[in-house]
């Protein structure tokens, strides 16, 4: 078998290559692009572009009586799959760049794993730590309003990201419902709650599915002294939802989660963390920092230690090239959306660290979507170890596609005569060129209308 590792095609100062900055989604693409031969001339560049951006202003009458004015956004990437998929956040730094980056990324991360969607993002600029329940729900529920037909069963579908939840959720189900009556609307968004038919799995999907691919990427031999998860060091900065299910999920697998942070900082143990305990301080507490038995650090020096793993599920862009000078880690899991930039995967390659790139790794939470959106439209209720079982084999495919990929274009790369030749593929420009000539092959079937 192959054990060369991958390398990545990241050039620090490609960023700097054109008048205006490039965004770390479009860096990707076009260095996947690069790679993909034999296509309608124009039509990878139709790619680049969303098909619909919608921004939205309206006002909130907020708890102490004073009214607010929020902004929303909402990004349909691409519809040549089927409706766009993607999921709506609340975060004060939402803007329309990055939703339009999200929104493409979950394009080529539908493709990859086969799902019939199109990719979409949302946010609201808005703090949601600092509102009441209340607010949330006004601002949930007028957001919707506002993009009135712009989401729907069929045309495009929300779901839980940062700072939104099964609540968040429900909120848009009932205000969608209400808004179209007489039908059965529950596929409109996924991440309901169960009551709501929301799908069993899909809370732990993306923690879950992050040891699914770690592991099987494992198996191919591709990282040194690192067969299996067993007994493999872990750090995971964030621990929200994806960061805690993926924490005690690899605590369950036999591997030592030794760091795990939150906002607020991060807690550290040698020797391993209880993650339950961690869990259940959260809980008390509202943050990580503080556990018995633990060394605080900060999240920047996790990210410095010395582990097998290193795992961000937190924001994007905090693995920089000055901080992946610093990575001790032998692999990076991103269960975060885009966590790596384009400097830093530069470094990494040079530092023969393995990054296992979003588009494969976090890939659970809208496979289960998928699953959730199904059993809606058809008005059934499958079982947990159902879920489960389609979602891993789905997720370990992709790995193996992924790979398999990769090593094509290590190879095409080797007896190519070109000049000047293309930089080697990393794993990640393997994923995206599969999902690009996916997305490319459907839109030339369908034909080009009128």
């Amino acid at each position: 078998m192959n054990n060369q590792k991958p390398t990545s095609d990241a050039t620090p100062a490609e960023e700097h290559s054109t008048p205006e900055p490039l965004s770390t989604t479009q860096i990707q693409f076009r260095r996947a692009k690069a790679h993909i031969v034999g296509l309608k001339r124009g039509l990878i560049e139709f790619f680049e572009l969303p098909k619909r951006i919608v921004k939205v202003f309206f006002p909130i009458e907020m708890e102490d009586g004073s009214v607010r004015t929020f902004q929303g956004i909402r990004v349909l990437h691409n519809q040549v799959l089927g409706p766009g998929k993607g999921g709506i956040r609340y975060h004060p730094e939402v803007t329309e760049e990055e939703v339009v980056d999200l929104a493409t990324l979950m394009t080529w991360k539908c493709a990859l794993f086969d799902l019939p969607f199109g990719g979409a993002k949302g946010g609201v600029v808005c703090d949601a730590k600092s509102l009441s329940e209340t607010e949330l729900r006004r601002i949930t529920r007028r957001f919707v309003h506002e993009l009135g037909s712009d989401i729907g069963p069929y045309t495009d579908i929300p779901a839980p990201d940062l700072y939104t939840n099964e609540l968040t959720m429900a909120w848009i189900y009932d205000t969608y419902n209400a808004m179209h009556p007489g039908a059965n609307n529950r596929p409109v968004v996924t991440g309901k709650p169960l009551e709501l038919g929301g799908s069993k799995g899909r809370n732990e999907a993306t923690g879950l599915g992050c040891l699914w691919a770690t592991e099987r990427l494992l198996e191919f031999g591709l990282v040194p002294e690192l067969e299996s998860v067993a007994g493999a060091r872990i750090a995971i900065q964030g621990f929200g939802n994806v960061g805690a299910v993926a924490a005690r999920r690899f605590m369950e697998a036999g591997a030592r989660v030794i760091a795990v942070s939150d906002s607020q900082g991060g807690v550290h143990a040698p020797d391993g963390l209880d993650v339950n305990r961690v869990m259940l301080h959260r809980k008390e507490h509202g943050t990580v920092v503080g556990t018995p038995e633990t060394q605080t650090i900060t999240n920047p020096a996790l990210l410095a230690l010395d582990c097998d793993i290193l795992i961000p599920a937190a924001l994007g862009g905090t693995i920089t090239g000055a901080v992946a000078e610093a990575v001790k880690a032998k692999l990076i899991v991103e269960a975060a959306n885009e966590p790596v930039t384009p400097e830093g995967e530069a470094v990494l390659d040079e530092r023969d660290v393995i990054v296992l790139p979003d588009i494969v790794a976090n890939g659970g939470g809208v496979t289960v979507s998928y699953f959730e959106w199904v059993q809606n439209t058809e008005n059934q209720k499958w079982e947990l170890e159902e879920v489960e079982r389609k979602m891993k084999a789905r997720i370990r495919r992709a790995v193996e596609i992924m790979i398999a990929r990769w090593r094509k274009l290590a190879a095409e790369a080797v007896k190519s005569d070109e000049a000047p030749p293309l930089e080697p593929a990393s794993l990640r420009t393997a994923a995206l060129v599969v999902a690009i000539e996916r997305v490319a092959k459907a839109a030339l079937q369908r034909g080009i209308w009128p």
